[in-house]
């Protein structure tokens, strides 16, 4: 019976996701994991699957170890825009290398936010949820000890949104060559398209990240 008429025969792929990731968290005892749960059994509508999905995971891992290397783990306060689903904050508390005071996951769409802050549960105070359009943020109020935005291939104007940074804030950027994706409306064509674009007084790290469709570039450094 256990080939003919496997014991989850009767669950839906949600209900086989929530059980599996619920399984998972409990064996490897990672906050992370069951924030993903979480999120699958409050917010089911949620595009939770293509906001984890092995590309974005790879291209979050990269800035993460390329932070780590180029600027070290302790940090006070991180402002990462165009946050989403708050993956990248997630992933930043659960990475033993980062000592890092708050993270604010900041983004227009007023729908993630409840999103974000479940699976960012278990960071307490740590993690803010913002829904606010990054142009009209306060950044020199503010200050944030490091600035995350890993869409500039959706700024249209990246120079014009960087000088709304005081002189010498801290920046992680991403964007890519993806083209034919059409809200891309910024790609650039190569890493040295992207150094020239955002014209960062110092660059601590510059690279870039083949994946099967596109390549995507990053900038650590000051503006």
């Amino acid at each position: 019976m256990d080939v003919t008429q496997p014991r989850n025969a009767g669950m839906d792929g949600h209900e086989q996701a929530l059980d599996l990731t619920r399984g998972i968290a409990a064996y490897v005892k990672s906050p992370l994991v069951a924030g993903l749960a979480r999120v699958i059994a409050k917010h089911p509508n949620a595009d939770i699957g293509n906001a984890f999905n092995h590309k974005q995971v790879a291209c979050k891992m990269w800035a993460l170890d390329r932070l780590f290397e180029s600027c070290g783990g302790r940090f006070g306060r991180i402002w990462v825009l165009g946050g989403w689903y708050g993956v990248l904050p997630a992933m930043l508390f659960n990475d033993a290398r980062f000592d890092i005071a708050a993270v604010d996951s900041i983004d227009i769409d007023p729908e993630v936010a409840p999103v974000a802050l479940t699976l960012n549960r278990e960071a307490g105070d740590r993690f803010r949820a913002l829904t606010a359009d990054m142009y009209a943020l306060d950044y020199a109020a503010e200050r944030p000890d490091l600035t995350v935005n890993t869409s500039c291939e959706h700024i249209a104007d990246l120079r014009a949104w960087l000088a709304l940074l005081p002189r010498g804030s801290n920046v992680l950027l991403q964007s890519n060559d993806y083209f034919s994706e059409p809200t891309h409306v910024n790609c650039v064509a190569s890493l040295a398209a992207f150094e020239a674009m955002a014209a960062l007084r110092e660059v601590r790290f510059s690279g870039e990240l083949p994946t099967k469709n596109y390549t995507r570039f990053m900038l650590i450094g000051t503006v």
